[in-house]
This record gives C-alpha cells, structure tokens and sequence, in this order.
C-alpha cells in the first residue's frame, strides 16, 4: 500500500515536470533586431522610433490608434467619441473594463479611467503640473505639434468620459492622438512614485495597458518584455519578446539569415534584391508615409520664378533615382503627400521628366547657364538609403539641361544650418517622414508660411496656398479636407518650391515563420497580433 502510494505520487509528480518542461519548450520568444536602444520607456519625453517601438508601442495604448497597416483612424482606449458642432469640443468614451499591468513595484488598485488621460496630457501641457518637468521639462511632440496652443483644457467628465476643448478647430487633433506621445500612462502609479520621491521611474519602470510588460532591459544590447496575460486586446500569441539592439544593417540581415532574429527594420536594399527565389526569409513592404525632395531657395533670384523651378523638377529623372538609389523599392512622386496618405491628389501628373522641355522652359526664363549647389547630408537617412547618390544623379540630369550643378556634402546639422539660410544659393535634399498621417500636418510643417526658415526649406509663402491649409484644418469633413489639400498639391505642382522626387517604401525582413506581422507606413513595429510557427 505504501510503496503504491509513493509510485502513485511519483509518477503524478514526473507528470507535471513534464507539463513544465513541455510548456518551457513550447514558449514562444520573437526576436526583434532593432537600429538602436530606446532613450527611455516614456515615449512622451523623446522622439525616436527606436524609443517608440519599445515603449509606447510595446507597453501603452492611446485613445484612439491606427487600423493595420494604414493611416486610419481606429479606436483605442476610447471606443467612440464625439466632436460638437463648432469643431472644439471633443467627448471621448472610454473603454470598460482595461487594466494596467502588475510589475515587481507596482500592483494597480482599480481599472483605466478619465484620470489616467487628464494625466498624460496635462503633464505635457500644464507647466504647474508635478510631472512636467521630470524629464527636463522637454516634450518635443507636444510642442511641435503646437499642442499647447491647440488644447484649452483636459476634463474628466466621470470615470468613463473625457472631454478636450480647443482653442481653435483642429480637426488633426484624432491624428495627433493616434501619436506615441498622446500614451496613456497609470495616474495611480505615478501618484505612487510622486509620494515616494521616486518620479524618475516612470520613465524606467515602466506600467501600461499595452500587449507587453517590461521585463529586462541592458542599454545597447537587449530589451525584454513578457506577453501581458490581461491584455484588453487579447493575450499575445507569443510569450516572450526580445529586442536585439543591432545597429549595422548588414548585421542585421546576417542575423536574419542566421535564425537569431525574426524581424529586421530596414534591410539592406541591394543584398535583399539579390537574395534567392527559395530564401528562408520574407520581405515585406508598403509605400511609406514620406517624401524625398529637392527644395530650391525661393527666396533668391532666379529661383523666386516658378517657371524656373519646374523647369529644374522636369529636368531630373525620378524613376532613375528609384531604380539606382531604392533599388525599385520607392515609386517617384508628384506631390508632397504620398499615395499612402489620404487626400493624395492621383490624378495629378506633376512635373514628370522632360529634359528637352526643360532646356526650353529656361531658355525662355532667361535662366540659360544658371549655376545651382546642391547641399546633401553626408548620409543616408530612413527616407533616403543613399542622399550623395541621389545628389549626384540630380547634378547629372542638371547639367544634361545646361545647369552647372555642383553637390556639397555636409554633416546633417550643416545641412540643416545651411538650409535655414534665407541668402542661401542652394537647393537643399531633404526629406519628411510623417508621423500621423494627417496631409496637413505635411503642408503646414514643409511648405507652411509659419514655418519659413524652420522647416520650410524652401522659405517659400504663397498667401492662397496657405490660407487653404488653414481652412482645411478647420474642416470636420474628411471629404472637404481632402478636397482643399487636392486644390493645395495642384497649386504645389503649379508653383514647384521643390522637386517631389520619390515616396520609399517601408521594407521590414522577416524569417519565414513570422505570421500576421503588417507593415506600418508609419515605421511603427508592433507585435500584438504576430505570432511564429514553431520548427
């Protein structure tokens, strides 16, 4: 009786270590091969993606988000919301029943509610406000996107209701919440960490409501986060998630193809268009939210004519740039807003190559022998795999036409110094990666009269171009938006500040066992919904 007893307990006992061993085998862990580390866990604070893809993509959730793959507007934390009638009050109804994750410091007490969204705005808006200055004081999205002139306040009406007021119509305001800043982060916890002196925290311990918990985190080597088992979107099908800082692209790839990791940012354009039909690894792709462009000084005779700028545009050839610079991965553009990005106007040809128009056009300007600089930054940038490149190829075209054309390479901040010149003899290769998918956000920043010597490189300010922006942001109709920013890229085309050049593609490399991952024109990364076949 004893010795069956203890057999009978033994054998239960081997039976459950085989439970534990078999479900240790069968955890799921994704690889993810990053450019860089985040420079912390509170997106709010910073502005790299590397910072987004582990923190408010991973960790937090917003008030509203993006649907897969798209610039569209989805909800969030809010699962409706209403706009009154004179465009600036916005009602937010919040989603039942969320919680925010349980870490080694911190267990929550009760749900997601309006606190938590009056906390993580009015920290970035109110200077009085215990957390505004916590990380410097410095919230460069908020401000950027002029937040603190658009906001007027931040209400909580009950537990389950926000209301933001605006000082003006904005109706970007959904687009700019979609954004890393606008995360949601726990009221409690930071009324926790305030108490106990500890507000830095925040930043590096962080709690969310998002797919993933924090789980470890070594600067420039890894980052990792354990599948949140609450989720409100759904437990994750992968259990662990491992960021693998790896700043070299061509290590990247190398990885990739070793099986050490599972998605890559940014392959390397030649090597994956050389590699074989019967590869282990999936390229993935989507026309990204940006635009390459090569922007004159309208400031400065003979580039304040516009017949001389479209005349320089019809001179260089984009599918050229495509082909040698992206290697078929962008397609050339015709307007600032690419295709990906509602109100894209489609039926615009732009200023399309045409070199023996071109000459002609200049010729009948007065600009026969026209000597034009170009200033390049000395790099490659996530819009422009290779800008001395495309600079040279420009130069090129140019001087096909008659244009002496000469390219300068520059670090980037002497690009920028250069470019906000407004004596400047040069035109200026740059680019625009959007972060909200919102076209205005596009017109306003680049070709905005307010922004001439900021952003707009171009220093180019045309009354009824702007005032057109102006009005389409005060739109609560995305069909009569869509309609002015149409008339606003046929007046770009018209006048030419620049030359649109190309629209690249986001390419993400992926073992072939990654499944349900949607590339994101936005370069987010988000892993909530991927899952990976075991071998």
């Amino acid at each position: 009786m004893t010795t069956g007893r203890k057999s009978t307990v033994l054998a239960a006992g081997l039976a459950l270590l085989a439970v534990g061993l078999a479900s240790a085998v069968e955890a799921k862990t994704l690889t993810f091969c990053p450019q860089g580390s985040p420079e912390g866990f509170d997106p709010a604070p910073f502005t790299l993606g590397t910072t987004f893809d582990a923190s408010s993509q991973a960790i937090y959730d917003r008030l509203v988000t993006y649907k897969p793959g798209t610039t569209e507007i989805a909800p969030g934390l809010a699962t409706s919301w209403d706009v009154s009638s004179n465009g600036l009050e916005y009602t937010f109804h919040l989603r039942p029943g969320v919680t925010f994750q349980t870490t080694a410091g911190f267990a929550p007490t009760r749900e997601f509610n309006a606190d938590d969204v009056v906390f993580s705005l009015e920290r970035q808006r109110d200077p009085d406000h215990p957390f505004f200055d916590y990380a410097g004081g410095l919230w460069p999205t908020f401000n950027g996107m002029a937040m603190p002139t658009m906001l007027r306040s931040v209400e909580k009406q009950d537990d389950q209701t926000v209301v933001i007021t605006l000082n003006r119509p904005a109706a970007s305001l959904l687009a700019n919440l979609a954004m890393d800043f606008a995360s949601i982060l726990s009221a409690e916890y930071a009324a926790t960490l305030l108490d106990a002196g500890e507000r830095e925290k925040l930043n590096t311990e962080p709690v969310g409501t998002g797919p993933f918990v924090l789980d470890g985190y070594e600067e420039g080597i890894f980052v990792r986060y354990a599948a949140n088992p609450d989720y409100w979107g759904g437990r994750p099908a992968i259990d662990d998630l491992v960021f693998e800082i790896t700043p070299d692209a061509g290590v990247r790839l190398a990885k990739l193809k070793a099986g050490d990791c599972d998605v890559i940012p940014d392959p390397p354009l030649a090597d994956i268009a050389a590699l074989p039909d019967d590869s282990s690894i999936a390229i993935a792709e989507v026309p990204g939210a940006n635009v390459v462009y090569l922007a004159f000084n309208t400031l400065r005779a003979p580039f304040d004519q516009a017949a001389v700028r479209r005349a320089l545009a019809k001179a260089i050839d984009k599918q050229a740039i495509v082909d040698a610079v992206f290697h078929g991965a962008a397609i050339p553009a015709t307007t600032p807003i690419p295709p990906s990005v509602w109100g894209h106007a489609d039926a615009l040809a732009g200023n399309g190559h045409d070199p023996e128009a071109a000459q002609a056009m200049l010729a009948e300007a007065g600009a026969a022998g026209l000597s034009l600089r170009i200033v390049v930054p000395n790099m490659g940038l996530s819009f422009n795999p290779d800008a001395p490149l495309m600079a040279e190829m420009i130069a090129a075209d140019l001087e096909a036409v008659g244009v002496d054309a000469t390219v300068v390479t520059e670090t980037l901040d002497a690009v920028l110094e250069d470019a906000g010149n407004p004596e400047r003899d040069a035109a200026v290769l740059f680019g625009w990666a959007s972060d909200n998918g919102d076209p205005g956000t596009v017109f306003s920043i680049l070709l905005g009269c307010d922004a001439v010597g900021i952003t707009n490189l171009a220093n180019w300010c045309v009354p009824r171009f702007d005032t057109l922006i102006r009005d389409a942001e005060a739109q609560s109709s995305r069909e009569a938006r869509a309609a002015a920013y149409k008339q606003a890229q046929a007046i770009f085309v018209d006048e030419a500040p620049w030359a649109a050049l190309a629209h690249g593609m986001e390419t993400v490399g992926l073992s072939d066992q990654v499944k349900g991952f949607v590339v994101d024109p936005l370069r987010r990364f988000n892993f909530s919904t991927v899952d990976i076949a075991e071998e």
